[in-house]
Parts: structure tokens; sequence; C-alpha cells
């Protein structure tokens, strides 16, 4: 297959994207998350072909993306006052409800589960594509499974060249980790998956609000995910990972003493000079959590186009964004976490 790259967000390439779209296609959408590998929600064919490319396990839901609020009670079953205070407050942008299912979304694209996740995506480009193409976009991150989720089309190119009809190159993206998934099914809301929009930001609205075990530990063997990337291993390079969580000044330390020629680190700007013999991706300052979560996949992908081995990660604090970046590098690391004391 041919893989076509829209540079330009041109009516003639918008109209054609949303012609591959309705006839089945799949399309790499820009997000200002992360980039999406897209198709029609509620063809059962195209979301099939999803799995296929990724090489995706069929029990992992899919995301399906809509321009407005307005279309929640088309895909939708009783949706809540919850979820329309949350999509008025925070859509377009980086969250994702988990809703009950209406029968017109293929199982097959909520993983068999009788709920549906539904953002409302902050990009022009992917935005004016889903209007064009009147249908909502599933559209889970346009990596291969379990790689480290693409920021760029270049990214993206990388994994799905050949695999799928076209990418559309939106930019870089603004956040940098996948959307924030909140499950609205159940009292209190529970918060699956950390992302772009903190959990802070979310108790000021809902008020009290679980966390999922699967935050901050693997699921167990047998046990269904409810949402995407909570079941399987994620975002992983091909080198061994281990997370090294502390005061940033200690995880430095326990760091430099056991590197090798062949080390790869990824840690705070402040720290990257006590690394020479390394090779070093830098996440930005220490205090700087929005950097982090800009920089995590780009650092993570970077090592596999070098020789290292392995791969120690500083691992930030879960304020804010923290905690999203955090499940990204212990979800890469297979959740191999040293923890430094002072």
């Amino acid at each position: 297959m041919n893989t076509v790259f829209f540079k330009e967000a041109s009516e003639e390439n918008l109209n054609k994207a949303a012609a591959i779209l309705r006839e089945g296609g799949l399309v790499g959408i820009p997000t200002e998350t992360v980039y999406g590998l897209g198709a029609n929600a509620l063809d059962e064919n195209a979301v099939a072909h999803i799995f296929e490319a990724k090489g995706r396990p069929q029990d992992n839901p899919l995301i399906i993306h809509m321009p407005d609020a307005g279309w929640l009670d088309r895909y939708c079953g009783d949706v809540p006052e919850t979820a329309r205070r949350l999509a008025e407050r925070f859509w377009p942008g980086p969250l994702t409800m988990i809703l009950p299912r209406d029968p017109i979304v293929p199982l097959r694209t909520t993983g068999g589960l009788e709920t549906v996740g539904v953002r409302c995506p902050r990009h022009p480009v992917t935005l004016e594509l889903i209007r064009r193409a009147g249908v909502p976009i599933a559209a889970p991150s346009g990596n291969t499974s379990g790689r480290p989720s693409p920021t760029t089309a270049g990214h993206m190119l990388e994994d799905m060249q050949g695999k799928i009809d076209a990418i559309f190159d939106g930019g870089a993206c603004s956040v940098g980790v996948e959307s924030t998934i909140i499950d609205l099914t159940v009292t209190p809301p529970r918060l699956l998956r950390p992302g772009g929009l903190p959990l802070e930001a979310l108790r000021e609205v809902l008020g009290e609000v679980a966390v999922d075990r699967a935050v901050t530990d693997a699921l167990k063997e047998g046990e269904k995910p409810r949402a995407p990337g909570m079941k399987y291993r994620h975002y992983a390079p091909k080198a061994p990972v281990t997370v090294v969580a502390g005061d940033p000044e200690a995880t430095a330390e326990y760091i430099a003493e056991r590197v090798g020629e062949k080390t790869g680190v990824i840690c705070f700007t402040e720290y990257r000079d006590r690394f020479p013999a390394c090779t070093v991706e830098a996440l930005g300052p220490a205090a700087d959590r929005e950097e982090h979560a800009r920089r995590i996949f780009d650092a993570l992908r970077a090592f596999d186009a070098t020789d290292v081995s392995e791969i120690f990660a500083q691992c930030p604090d879960t304020e804010g964004l923290g905690l999203a970046v955090t499940n990204r590098l212990k979800k890469a690391a297979g959740f191999h976490v040293v923890e430094v004391q002072e």
C-alpha cells in the first residue's frame, strides 16, 4: 500500500482524507495529545484494520472522536449531567469520558464493552476532517502496538508507512501525552488513565474522583481493560527501561553510579552533565511538568536509533501532568521501578 502524506490542510486534501475515512480507509490524524490512527468508528471492517495495522490486541478498546458535545447523544446512552459539564469545561481538549454505549457503536470498537470512550480533540485539522467525513472517528495512538506514541507525523510514518492509506501532517503535538480517561459510569467517577488534563482539574468539577489501581500498577493476568493503555506493555523502546523515582538529586546520583558505555539516560535538564559518557535525552527542567509531557515520547523513541542496551529514567513527581508522565514511564519499564530514598 502506498501511504499518501498530506502536508497541507488544503480543501482538496481535507476532502480526500474525509473520503478515505468514509470509504473505510485509515488516516493518521493530528491531535493536541498524540497522532491517532483514524477510521470510521461505525464501520467494523475499518476498525478491524486499525487492530491489524497496529498489531493491537482485540480486547483493547478504542476511543471515538467527535467534533463537539452535540454528538454525545448520537453515540452514547444515558448521558449524565456530569458529562455535559465536563464537555462544556474541557472540550475541545485532552479529556476522554467513558459512557454507556449506544448500540450504533459496534462492540468491535469498544473492545467488547457496553461502554464507549468519547472525546473532542483540540486540533483544527482533525475537527474539520470529522465534520467532513460525517462520522465519528475511532483513533488509538498511531504507533505499532507497544512502541512509544507518535507526537509528529514523521514518527507515525516510521511505524505506519505502507500499512495505512494516508497521514495528515498537523505539526508537533502541543500536549505530548494521550488524553485523560475518566469513567462516568461508576460512583464516584474513576480515573482510568492520567493524561493531558490533570486529575486536579477534574476534581475541581466533579469533587471526589477515585484513581484506578491500573494507573500505578499493572493489571493482573485475566483482567479486562476498561480503557486504552490499562493492560498491555506500552510506550516501550527496544532497550529495557528502569524508572528511578524519588528526589531528583538522589535519583541522579543513583543513576550515575550505575551507568556504563551503552547506557541511555532520560533525565531532567539540570542533571544531564552528570552522564558525560552516556546517550542522554533531557526532559526539561525538573519543575516543568508540561515540558516533560511534550518530550517523553520523543525521548523514548530516540533511543531506538542508538546502540544503548539499557535505559535509566528519572521520574517526575505526580502533581499535575507529572502523574501522566510517571504512568507512561512505568508502563514503558513494565513497572520496573526503583524507589530512591534521600
